[in-house]
């Protein structure tokens, strides 16, 4: 018996990557299961269209339950919100467009229970920030197609001993300093982007990185992904911000502005 979360106002997760090898597809469907929500921002790379295009998609039960509780939330009057990213780039053709299952915009205001004005978008879009490029670059994508392999199948026997998640692709991101230089900067070029356009933060995904915090009274929140860390973004109905693991734990927490809800406003606009 599937158990159900508490209504959220808003959820946001990216990076999925269905149609990957390295996709959590079982984790997610039965996270999305679960889910209650009155808007669903999918930020990105949900589909990698990169990898079935360029390899043999990878598409199992796991992958097909995920699309179904998808439509299931739909059904149950969830809005969706679809933002591609770069592994999804080609949906960007149908921005501005009402589908039957989602609206696709290239990038949204959410504006919380609270007042707070947020940016979702991807994050691809700072990657000339970001990018180390050149041979060093190249060999850091096979490094870490690598690493996401190793930690598929390590998990694979983790979960027959009966030990919960853990991630070795993060643990080995932690502790190399080129990668902490590089998503500095990741973070720096998304605050920037939402003080250049007079907003209070930024939800994003695309470095595979969970975070949720403050910064200079500025919100950074990354919803992360579910190849590595499987994780999503929650707006609670006082305009609370929590991070949580695919198992509902709560990761970070942000307060609401005030400690108290705003009167209930619109959630969102095209940006």
């Amino acid at each position: 018996m599937k158990t159900l979360q508490p209504l959220r106002r808003a959820v946001f997760l990216s990076d999925t990557h269905l149609g990957s090898r390295h996709c959590h597809a079982a984790d997610l469907a039965r996270f999305l299961a679960g889910l209650r929500c009155q808007r669903l921002y999918l930020v990105g790379d949900i589909f990698d269209l990169w990898w079935m295009a360029q390899r043999r998609a990878h598409w199992g039960p796991a992958h097909h339950e995920a699309i179904e509780a998808l439509h299931a939330l739909r059904r149950a009057g969830t809005e969706l919100v679809y933002i591609p990213g770069n592994h999804d780039r080609a949906l960007r053709r149908a921005c501005g467009l009402a589908l039957p299952a989602a609206r696709v915009r290239r990038r949204a205001i959410h504006v919380t229970a609270d007042g707070r004005r947020l940016l979702v978008t991807h994050g691809d879009d700072y990657d000339g920030a970001t990018r180390f490029g050149g041979l060093q670059e190249a060999l850091g994508d096979f490094l870490h197609d690598r690493i996401l392999t190793g930690n598929l199948l390590l998990n694979a026997l983790r979960r027959r001993l009966g030990l919960r998640y853990w991630s070795l692709a993060e643990f080995l991101k932690r502790r190399s300093g080129a990668a902490e230089r590089y998503i500095e900067r990741f973070v720096r070029a998304g605050l920037d982007d939402a003080v250049r356009r007079g907003l209070d933060g930024i939800v994003c995904g695309h470095i595979h990185r969970p975070a949720l915090c403050e910064r200079g009274g500025l919100v950074y929140a990354n919803d992360g992904d579910w190849v590595e860390s499987l994780t999503a973004l929650v707006e609670e109905q006082d305009g609370r911000l929590r991070l949580l693991a695919h198992t509902g734990e709560t990761l970070a927490e942000l307060p609401p502005r005030g400690g108290e809800a705003a009167p209930a406003r619109t959630l969102a606009r095209a940006a």
